[in-house]
């Protein structure tokens, strides 16, 4: 058995993980670019209730397959690139010309999900710049992915020079990530302002409860506390102290919480129905110490209670 035969079981192996790693590529790279146009061109048809925030998960998840994967499938194709070169009968091996036409076949696959995923964005009212730029993008890569194996199997010589025009085209998606969720310190410190801002709505509604059943407002956060109801405070998640309450008058009062950072300008959000989404519920803050004042209609709260215990008697009932 000559020594390229015995590495027949290598070869297999390494050109089934040069075809997974590049479907992962071409998956990872889609999605980044896909939410960088959806975030930096928002339409109002498509995105009038999504806010910022949302774009953040499926772009860290991209951003992790680029840095994981990419480099992965860099070194298996550079290693198997080389093999070739080293040996090039195995250029002429039925097992490596199959794989190429199979990475080709499952990875049109994949550019056709995509392709069907932005045409049905379109039929939907993306009329925007966003279809163009997303159509492009599928366009580059279907593009790069069929000249990068067809460059292989017709032997092209300068395939060592487009695969790091691609190496750089993913860097600078993955830095792109980072320009639009932050860096890890500032995605830790934006979580626990989220948190804090959750926490300060949990707080308002317990008061709001508090007012309607008694009639006044608590006179610390403590009284809120309510084991039959499973009522517990919530603290700063950083520091583990109490948010700041004050009373300002018999209806109103005020929260206070010390944030990191700044919220941004763009805060959209399902608007609320209960209370009427006319009423003031906004939650932007800057960084530091921040309070915000709140004041119970007592009209709307008194009409609302005593709608759900005293129904109403119909006219022309007695008493």
């Amino acid at each position: 058995m000559t020594e390229i035969n015995k590495n027949m079981p290598r070869d297999t192996f390494m050109y089934l993980a040069a075809m997974i790693t590049l479907v992962a590529v071409a998956v990872g790279f889609g999605m980044a670019v896909f939410n960088y146009i959806d975030f930096y061109f928002p339409d109002p048809a498509v995105d009038y209730y999504r806010s910022p925030s949302s774009y953040e998960s499926p772009i860290r998840q991209a951003m992790a397959m680029l840095i994981i994967v990419f480099p992965v499938f860099f070194l298996i194709s550079r290693f198997l690139r080389n093999d070739v070169r080293l040996n090039p009968e195995k250029k002429e091996f039925k097992i490596r010309k199959w794989f190429l036409n199979l990475t080709l076949f499952v990875a049109a696959l994949v550019i056709a999900g995509d392709f069907i995923a932005v045409i049905n964005n379109f039929l939907g009212g993306e009329l925007t710049i966003r279809f163009a730029l997303k159509a492009l993008t599928m366009f580059f890569i279907s593009g790069s992915v069929f000249y990068y194996y067809f460059a292989q199997l017709k032997e092209i010589k300068w395939i060592n020079a487009f695969s790091w025009v691609i190496t750089a085209t993913v860097i600078t998606a993955v830095l792109g990530g980072f320009a639009v969720i932050g860096s890890p310190f500032q995605q830790r410190n934006k979580r626990f302002d989220e948190i804090r801002v959750n926490d300060l709505s949990a707080i308002q509604n317990y008061i709001t409860n508090y007012w309607q059943n008694e009639g006044i407002l608590p006179a610390n956060l403590s009284d809120l506390d309510d084991s039959l109801s499973g009522i517990v405070v919530p603290v700063d998640p950083e520091t583990g102290g109490m948010y700041e309450y004050r009373i300002i008058n018999e209806l109103t009062f005020e929260l206070c919480a010390t944030f990191v950072a700044e919220s941004t300008d763009d805060q959209r959000a399902v608007p609320q129905i209960y209370p009427p989404k006319s009423r003031d519920y906004n939650w932007q803050h800057s960084a530091g110490r921040v309070c915000f004042e709140r004041t119970i209609d007592s009209d709307y709260y008194i009409l609302h209670r005593d709608n759900i215990k005293v129904p109403a008697i119909p006219d022309g009932i007695p008493n």
